[in-house]
């Protein structure tokens, strides 16, 4: 027993002694890089940080110059008081300049955000377009100060995404590293827009990397605590919304109202995503056929928001107001639901527009009216088992907004962060997973990845069905002078039977080719033009293409698993 016990106990010394020592050379080989890593991060965070600081106190500056007010908490009433046609003509010329930056900086004249910030981490090793970027950030400042009914999310995590990919250039990043520091400062841009240093750091694993890798996670947590630190400096440890008590949750009597107002969040945020994609093809539609210039395609949705706003101003800028007003029960049934329908219609018509700003914000106002709405509704039903119509309204926030952006859990988290109420986690919960899983089903998972699926770019269903279009055919074909190339009399037969792909396509495009004509190669061509014989480049192989296939997703799992 003793010289078991002797033998056990020295086993396992040797054991400890040789971990110590294998953690030691990893501490000695990796840790002056892993510092440098993490310092970094930690700079990125700071100047993502102050960008999106900088950002928010653009807004408020020109805002506050263009309308008049110093209390813009309070803006939408005093809307109320200035003449109609400075409502009408404050969207139109912010919409005039919006148009011209964006003719003048961006190929395709339309706004860069957190969709190409998504497409930049899974298909441009972490990077995104730098001059497009800063010229929507810019067009998105104006957009926002001048009427334009968006949120401020979109913008700034691009923005900040604009650092993180300045900075991987320089370093000669690979593609982990890239979306290590994007993450970093789309982290960082939300803490300190939001006050959410949690949210932040989940919004950027959740949303744009879309895994919870270890390794990610320690300097994206240092990003978004710099961020959120440079948000306190300026305006403190206070919340952006201040709540009433929300009164308890009666557990087991009132848990089924919050499951069914899930189901209608759930389809209300469709609608409104459904809604700005309806909004955005018309937009497309009416511009080609009557040959409107892009310039002024902004314009005219500033005329048309401004007109609404002459009425109900409280579709100007993010809508903070209106979303506090139904957050503490400050509105009756019927203003919640027309003022639900009209953000609904003014953030479709400033999207449709190309004018610039997110829709996270927009989101979180519809589903506070929603809640509040449904609140108010069921608590006068059942008044003896119900809590207080504050609680429908937070949830209802929670749960739009999760649809909406498909992360259920940064959702969750920022909306206790923006409310300061951590007691009520229960009813958001349970609206928010409801929400989320019909939303899901019902577009491509979530407004920016759905976004980018009318782009023809498809994330939405993972690596596997995207990776093929990070691989041009060019890469990885056997040109015609490879040991093993295809022989070249083979080829221009199957040339003749229409059986090739374009040297500048990807494997999607090649890999159907393989299904439909059942061949174990294909001969990459250049198309010289209309009556000219194509050049033969050499052949792709299907082996060949599988290899460099599988060699993707390994990394892809290896990374989201390390």
């Amino acid at each position: 027993m003793n010289n078991s016990f002797r033998t056990f106990f020295a086993d396992s010394l040797r054991q400890a002694r040789n971990t110590c020592k294998g953690g030691w050379r990893v501490l000695v080989d990796k840790g002056p890089s892993q510092f440098q890593f993490w310092l970094i991060s930690l700079v990125i965070g700071i100047a993502a940080g102050f960008s999106a600081l900088f950002f928010r106190k653009g807004i408020n500056w020109l805002q506050s110059t263009l309308y008049g007010t110093d209390d813009l908490t309070t803006l939408h009433s005093f809307a109320d008081t200035l003449p109609w046609y400075m409502l009408l003509l404050i969207p139109i010329a912010g919409g005039l300049v919006v148009g011209v930056i964006l003719h003048k900086y961006t190929p395709d004249g339309r706004v860069r955000s957190v969709a190409d910030v998504i497409e930049g981490a899974a298909l441009n090793e972490g990077r995104v377009e730098k001059r497009e970027g800063l010229a929507s950030a810019l067009a998105s400042l104006i957009t926002l100060s001048s009427g334009g009914s968006s949120g401020r999310e979109g913008p700034v995590v691009h923005m900040a995404a604009v650092i993180s990919s300045w900075v991987s250039n320089r370093i000669k990043a690979n593609g982990i590293t890239g979306r290590d520091l994007l993450g970093c400062a789309v982290a960082a841009a939300v803490s300190a827009s939001f006050n959410a240093p949690i949210a932040g750091a989940l919004f950027a694993l959740e949303v744009v990397l879309r895994h919870f890798a270890v390794h990610a996670f320690a300097p994206i947590t240092i990003a978004s605590v710099a961020g959120t630190v440079i948000n306190r400096l300026e305006f403190g440890d206070v919340t952006e919304f201040h709540l009433p008590d929300s009164g308890a949750l009666q557990f087991y009597q009132e848990l089924p109202a919050f499951l069914m107002l899930g189901g209608l969040c759930g389809f209300v945020a469709v609608a409104l995503m459904w809604t700005i994609f309806w909004a955005e093809d018309m937009a497309n539609v009416i511009q080609a056929r009557s040959r409107i210039p892009r310039w002024l395609r902004p314009a005219i949705s500033g005329a048309l928001l401004g007109g609404l706003a002459i009425w109900f101003p409280h579709i100007i800028g993010v809508g903070y107001e209106t979303t506090s007003a139904a957050l503490t029960g400050k509105l009756v049934l019927h203003e919640a639901i027309v003022f639900a329908v009209l953000k609904v219609v003014a953030v479709s018509i400033t999207m449709a527009g190309r004018m610039g700003g997110g829709v996270f914000s927009p989101a979180l106002m519809v589903g506070a009216l929603t809640g509040l709405a449904f609140g108010l509704i069921a608590t006068s039903v059942f008044p003896k088992v119900s809590g207080t119509i504050t609680l429908y309204a937070l949830a209802g926030m929670g749960a739009v907004a999760a649809a909406v952006l498909g992360a259920p859990i940064s959702t969750t988290l920022i909306v206790f962060e923006l409310t300061g109420d951590w007691q009520t986690g229960l009813a958001v919960m349970v609206s928010v997973s409801i929400s989320t899983a019909l939303g899901s089903r019902l577009v491509d998972r979530s407004f920016f990845l759905s976004q980018l699926e009318r782009r023809n770019v498809h994330l939405a269903a993972g690596p596997q069905a995207y990776l093929l279009s990070t691989f041009n055919v060019g890469a990885v074909m056997r040109d015609k002078n490879h040991k093993r190339a295809a022989p070249e009399d083979a080829c221009w037969e199957m040339i003749s039977d229409g059986i090739y792909v374009d040297g500048n396509a990807t494997l999607e495009a090649a890999m159907p080719i393989f299904d439909k004509a059942g061949v174990t190669f294909i001969p990459v061509v250049t198309l010289s033009g209309e009556g000219q014989p194509p050049e033969l480049w050499g052949a792709l192989f299907h082996v060949d293409a599988l290899k460099a296939y599988n060699r993707a997703l390994a990394a892809t799992a290896a990374e989201e698993h390390s």
